[in-house]
């Protein structure tokens, strides 16, 4: 038996809450990077804070000059604790923007050595299920037999069911399967890491994500889905010649079937998400003048446990100190 430890998912929790307030004061104003540079600036000050020395593995890439947090970064005010880090300081940039809902600020943590490092990939083909169906489907058949097993796994009928999928060209073959099954469909423009976790919340009407998204944000969402039970079947699916090329001279096996196992191979996994524009997954940062509201998820791995928090920031006693300019 153990003492309770030291849960660092609610030390990140202040870091995508940082960035989220930072970057919601763009919302809708059109400028991405403007946005994203905000969360950034104010995620890697609060990085800083936490006794970790963390590498990012999942960030933007090596980019020159550029306010990113990028792979190989170190982030954290150091210590014995030595852990891969995966960050998305805004996850849905086009969504902040343009004012459109289900922007999120996200960070996942795992011991040095455990994450999935994508290297030349940049997509992979996602099927997310939550826990009840995880043993029925396969990422390689045919799109109406999954949703069959899938709809009997959960106990609902085909037309029962809503599917997540990215509003992208190279998805239309497989919308028109979805609808030829019965099922229906939330298109979204953006933001696969939350259509991710909006399949295995249930609390979320969604009950399945299909498609292919990002690789990184794949590894950002396995993070959640490892502690939440649920289970993504993914392969590499590159969208381009230079990217297949790559692939092929790292001596990657695109045909591999990955899992969630594959993805982070460690249970001791810490997640934060804190909501940045208003969704169906969380709600986004409200200002009120004096502070704001903020709203997030906070999952650890070892012990399952699951925390929706509602904070309440106030300007006259963060701006005391704060380097994060956040008014």
């Amino acid at each position: 038996m153990e003492a309770p430890q030291r849960n660092l998912a609610l030390d990140l929790v202040r870091v995508t809450e940082a960035a989220a307030l930072a970057s919601a004061r763009w919302l809708g104003k059109g400028d991405k990077n403007a946005g994203d540079g905000a969360a950034v600036e104010a995620m890697r000050l609060s990085f800083n804070s936490l006794a970790i020395s963390g590498t990012v593995v999942i960030g933007e890439g090596e980019k020159d000059n550029a306010p990113m947090l990028h792979n190989g970064e170190k982030v954290g005010g150091g210590g014995p604790l030595a852990v891969d880090v995966a960050v998305d300081p805004v996850e849905g940039t086009s969504l902040l923007a343009y004012g459109r809902p289900n922007a999120i600020s996200v960070v996942g943590v795992a011991p040095a050595g455990t994450m999935f490092v994508p290297g030349p990939s940049f997509y992979m083909q996602k099927l997310v299920v939550p826990a009840a169906a995880k043993n029925v489907v396969d990422i390689e058949a045919p799109v109406p037999a999954n949703l069959t097993r899938i709809a009997k796994a959960l106990g609902k009928d085909v037309d029962d069911l809503v599917v997540f999928v990215l509003d992208k060209p190279r998805h239309k073959k497989l919308i028109a399967d979805i609808r030829e099954a019965g099922a229906r469909i939330q298109l979204h423009t953006d933001g696969d890491v939350a259509g991710a976790l909006m399949a295995i919340d249930p609390r979320n009407e969604v009950d399945v994500m299909m498609g292919t998204g990002g690789t990184p944000e794949g590894v950002l969402a396995a993070c959640a889905i490892r502690i939440m039970g649920g289970e993504m079947f993914c392969k590499l699916d590159p969208q381009k010649q230079d990217e297949k090329n790559a692939l092929a001279q790292s001596g990657i096996d695109i045909r591999r079937v990955l899992t969630v196992g594959d993805l982070v191979k460690s249970d001791d996994v810490f997640f934060a998400a804190t909501g940045i524009s208003g969704g169906t997954f969380l709600k986004g940062v409200r200002y009120l003048g004096y502070g704001a509201e903020t709203s997030s998820l906070v999952m650890r791995g070892k012990t399952g446990t699951i925390r929706y928090i509602e904070a309440i920031h106030s300007w006259d006693s963060l701006m005391k100190f704060s380097a994060v300019k956040y008014d």
